[in-house]
């Protein structure tokens, strides 16, 4: 893995050190980061996403906080291994389930019909 496996969005409302966090927390329950996988540096994804190192020191302790990551002595920061990568379905919709109610939530507030956002939604899926 490199630095390019997180989709940073500076724009975004969420602060990049918990956009970094749940994109961890998804790619270790879809099996896409599995146990004992180093992830890069702090150095390299600051460099790379033009982003404070400290945010990214943040987020990788949060991570290790929550039992995401394991810090290996020499190495750096790596999926821990008591993480079970390959959760069930049921999980991995709960981890996109905020994101959902805040799609929702906008698709009212534009009074956009149900069946448009879902079309648009499926297009996406299957880029």
């Amino acid at each position: 893995m490199d630095a390019s496996m997180f989709a940073i969005q500076p724009i975004s409302a969420e602060p990049i050190y918990r956009q970094i966090v749940e994109q961890l927390r998804r790619l270790i329950a879809s099996g896409q980061l599995v146990a004992g996988e180093l992830l890069p540096s702090v150095r390299d994804v600051a460099g790379f996403h033009a982003i404070n190192p400290m945010t990214v020191s943040r987020a990788y302790g949060m991570a290790e906080a929550d039992g995401l990551l394991e810090r290996l002595r020499g190495k750096g920061m790596a999926v821990a291994a008591t993480t079970r990568s390959s959760a069930t379905p049921t999980q991995r919709m709960a981890l996109l389930e905020p994101q959902l109610q805040e799609l929702a939530r906008q698709a009212r507030e534009l009074e956009l019909p149900a069946d448009t956002v879902l079309r648009r939604l499926g297009k996406l899926l299957d880029e």
